[in-house]
């Protein structure tokens, strides 16, 4: 079988629980350790996890040795993913002993207890109340409502001053290496006044970026047939143009970044482009292509393959043209001829995309594409990998050496102990994209805050500037 290494899979949040050092634990308060794999729309579970438990009573504990019981929040994305949320649930049985698997893998209880029969309790992807149950069965609560305060943000696994948003569940498309739909189920977006209150409980709170997610983003509100919502003194209905632009105006008055992930280039997606150009929402699209070829496309069942995506393009650029794209692609699908692969160097050539991720395919226990006839050899599907890397990055290099000399509004991730700040321009979402770094003159800056910076140096992925304020 083969295996995407951590560094080219496009599903990880790299999600750490921590401390809290504004909630130290009180003496007789049982604890909860978590484990949070998988993706952004994973993450966003397990901090409402972690949300109910702390209003339960309960502390969060960094380590499983502090812990009375830890949540393996798992992800059954590819087979090395499975692999890897295996690894960790028998970590946790290891040094803990006491642990509740929920998330996408755990809609295949049968499998998980087939390798660690020792669980206490096997849940599906956002099944709070079920995860809760389970930990109320291992360790009772014990809130002392006098003492345990609850964050009106929640309990959040993100920096303070960026965080998820999740709109919807689920996703309707069949596509057929994906399997993801099995385990979460069809379409099932929140209401917009839903979405809206949190945000702006999280603006409120001092969140600078919200980064919105979903399965399929461009899809919210259809199974709700786009119905309307009062929300302040106006009825909003549940599209994403009408989301997008309402919690663009919950910046008024101050600075907030909004930027949208996973979305499928419909035609109404256009609609979203001008309110790049008003500055409501950050220029920035993160669409899952996957592969251009009008056959490798129809035999991964995508949606939309006829579009003529590179038309659709070069219209955004015209509206806006500070835009930023980003995809991922799939090298190596079932059936993928060289001249279909080229096929995609080309398309990249034209496309001229200012982030990508590349993966190998591999197979995914229970996914159509498994018994597509023509499998690509590992070794032909390690060769593309490194032509279409080879491709991204010279296009990354050139986009990103334009940018020398130019100013731009970036925000502070971190600042390590040599004063060296570690902070992402408009262009750049965290974790998946490429960082600016400022050397010098970081005093009396903060994780957080947005600053305007001077471009003096480029790399493949990253920027180099010094601080304009």
């Amino acid at each position: 079988m083969s295996s995407n290494p951590p560094n080219l899979r496009p599903d990880l949040a790299n999600a750490q629980v921590s401390s809290d050092p504004s909630h130290p634990l009180r003496e007789g308060q049982p604890t909860i350790g978590m484990v949070s794999l998988g993706c952004p729309k994973a993450l966003v579970d397990s901090e409402r996890i972690l949300t109910r438990l702390r209003a339960e009573g309960y502390g969060i504990s960094p380590e499983y040795t502090g812990a009375d019981a830890v949540i393996v929040n798992t992800c059954g994305f590819l087979d090395s993913a499975k692999a890897e949320s295996l690894d960790a649930i028998g970590e946790a049985l290891k040094e803990n002993g006491k642990v509740i698997v929920t998330g996408c893998l755990g809609a295949e209880p049968d499998y998980i207890r087939e390798h660690h029969p020792k669980i206490l309790a096997v849940t599906g992807p956002h099944q709070y109340e079920q995860v809760l149950d389970a930990v109320h069965g291992a360790v009772p609560p014990s809130p002392n409502p006098f003492v345990d305060l609850l964050p009106s943000s929640g309990v959040k696994l993100t920096p303070r001053h960026f965080s998820y948003l999740k709109i919807s569940e689920g996703c309707n498309h069949k596509c057929k290496f994906c399997i993801i739909p099995d385990m979460r189920g069809r379409l099932a977006s929140r209401p917009v006044h839903a979405v809206l209150r949190e945000a702006e409980k999280l603006v409120d709170a001092g969140v600078k970026e919200l980064l919105v997610i979903s399965q399929d983003t461009s899809a919210y509100g259809l199974d709700r047939k786009y119905s309307t919502h009062p929300w302040k003194d106006r009825e909003v209905r549940s599209h994403i143009t009408d989301l997008a632009r309402e919690l663009g105006q919950l910046g008024a008055g101050r600075d907030l970044w909004v930027r949208l992930h996973y979305v499928y280039p419909y035609p109404h997606v256009r609609e979203l482009i001008p309110l790049m150009a008003e500055g409501l929402i950050l220029p920035y699209l993160d669409i899952p292509f996957q592969h251009s070829h009008p056959d490798t496309l129809k035999r991964m069942a995508r949606p939309a393959h006829t579009a003529k995506t590179l038309d659709e393009i070069a219209r955004w650029r015209e509206i806006c043209p500070d835009i930023t794209l980003r995809s991922t692609f799939i090298v190596g699908y079932p059936g993928e001829t060289e001249a279909e692969f080229q096929h995609l160097l080309d398309w990249m050539d034209e496309a001229q995309l200012d982030r990508v991720g590349c993966f190998q395919y591999e197979n995914v226990d229970g996914a159509r594409s498994n018994d597509l006839p023509d499998h690509v050899v590992p070794e032909v599907k390690q060769d593309r990998w490194d032509r279409f890397m080879q491709k991204a990055q010279a296009i990354s290099e050139a986009k990103l050496a334009a940018k020398v000399g130019s100013l731009q509004q970036v925000i502070v991730d971190d600042i390590d102990e040599d004063g060296i700040a570690t902070c992402r321009t408009k262009a750049d979402a965290p974790e998946i994209d490429g960082n600016l770094f400022i050397d010098e003159g970081t005093e009396g800056l903060f994780v957080g805050d947005l600053v305007t910076v001077e471009v003096d140096e480029a790399g493949e992925y990253d920027l180099w500037g010094r601080l304009i304020r």
